[in-house]
């Protein structure tokens, strides 16, 4: 087991812990303000990874055709639906619109991160767990403010965090041998416009379907590797 996934999931559910603890103790302008400042980071690590971009034609129509399949299968509502049914779990019978929103924010920004995803992978195919632990810093604090909303139940989502995080790490000795480096940056960029959508979202300016954006993810790499080959 490699430590950088321990790390990074710890820091989401001490993050969670902390953040409904202070959650009282902190006036709303101060957690709408922060938030709105955690939103603005998520953005300029977005745009950090898109200028990586190598193949944009292959990185656009990944997102377009991924966000297209998402929609199509309603993978957004199955992911809201479980991002609920976690906070239901601590906080019961709460059906409020906005809290669930940011719930499946919360999930997304943890779990399908183009810097997890590709942490994961480095951390199995080399056993370097640094992008892992740059990673929790972040992620302990942006747990941290959305429990200050969403409370306890923000702890939750490091158990899918984990799953999803170590089934990389386990898979990366078949995956990372057919990608280069072109495929690798496409698939940042790729991660890179989820996660500038991701803080449009957070701070409430543009609400993209970041959910059903995740397949492109998944596209994104195949597609920059035909690319290549046929321009």
């Amino acid at each position: 087991m490699n430590i950088g996934i321990i790390i990074d999931c710890l820091s989401v559910a001490a993050g969670g812990i902390i953040g409904s603890l202070i959650k009282d103790k902190l006036p709303e302008s101060f957690k709408t303000q922060l938030n709105k400042v955690l939103g603005l980071s998520s953005m300029g690590m977005g745009v950090a990874a898109i200028v990586l971009m190598e193949h944009m034609p292959a990185v656009i129509f990944a997102l377009i055709l991924g966000t297209s399949l998402g929609l199509l299968i309603h993978l957004g509502d199955q992911i809201t639906k479980a991002a609920v049914g976690m906070n239901n779990l601590v906080n019961k019978g709460d059906n409020d619109a906005e809290r669930s929103a940011m719930m499946v924010t919360a999930t997304v920004l943890f779990c399908a991160s183009g810097t997890g995803i590709y942490g994961a992978l480095t951390a199995g195919m080399s056993g370097d767990p640094s992008i892992l632990i740059a990673k929790s810093i972040l992620d302990l604090f942006t747990a941290m403010i959305f429990a200050c909303t969403l409370g306890k139940s923000v702890s939750l989502i490091a158990v899918p965090q984990f799953v999803i995080l170590f089934a990389l790490y386990l898979l990366a000795g078949v995956i990372v041998p057919l990608t280069n480096p072109s495929m690798i940056n496409d698939f940042k960029a790729c991660g890179g416009f989820i996660m500038l959508a991701t803080g449009f979202r957070m701070v409430k300016l543009l609400d993209f379907p970041i959910a059903d954006m995740i397949p492109a993810m998944v596209l994104v790499m195949p597609f920059s590797a035909l690319w290549a080959k046929l321009f």
